[in-house]
């Protein structure tokens, strides 16, 4: 089944739609959204992507992430994507939206506005092995020093959006025990 994209101007208005693969050739600028959910012990649930992803196989990233399908609103498609990947849903909520541009070996570019959604559960992954190679939790402090050493084993969105969930989750989320 061919996948499409909702392609958007820089400020996420709808232009239109491309199949997923062509977008990503043509550096299309397109809806996206990652979501990074923590535990109550105050980890961060990690995947890494399956060997087999067209981009960046087997890096570290957030929780969750994909594009919305046309007609499908961000929020409904980041609860979709958390059942298809991680085999769970809870609640979330979209607290961040940033715009990036980043090529990658094999002439594909990834040219998005990235809605991010944080939230929090206690529940174990029952991952897709199409999408996802294996998980972990870890802390903040924790993936701050891994990626300090080793920048390359993490997506580059998630680099991107790490400063700013930090922020986020130590001023808003619910005090920890």
């Amino acid at each position: 089944m061919e996948e499409y994209v909702i392609l958007v101007d820089a400020s996420d208005m709808e232009t239109g739609i491309m199949e997923k693969m062509q977008a990503h050739r043509e550096a299309k600028l397109h809806r996206a959204f990652s979501v990074f959910i923590f535990n109550t012990e105050g980890q961060l649930l990690l995947q890494q992507r399956a060997l087999s992803k067209y981009h960046s196989p087997g890096l570290w990233t957030n929780t969750c992430c994909s594009h919305p399908r046309p007609g499908e609103t961000t929020d409904v498609a980041a609860h979709r994507r958390m059942r298809e990947e991680m085999g769970f849903d809870c609640e979330m909520e979209e607290v961040f939206t940033f715009t990036y541009k980043a090529e990658f070996d094999n002439n594909l570019t990834e040219h998005e506005v990235d809605h991010v959604f944080v939230g929090t559960a206690d529940l174990l992954p029952v991952i897709n092995p199409e999408e996802v190679e294996s998980y972990r939790y870890a802390t903040i402090e924790d993936i701050r020093k891994e990626m300090n050493l080793n920048p390359e084993l993490f997506t580059v969105w998630f680099r991107i959006a790490f400063d700013r969930v930090e922020e986020y989750y130590r001023q808003k989320l619910p005090a920890r025990n």
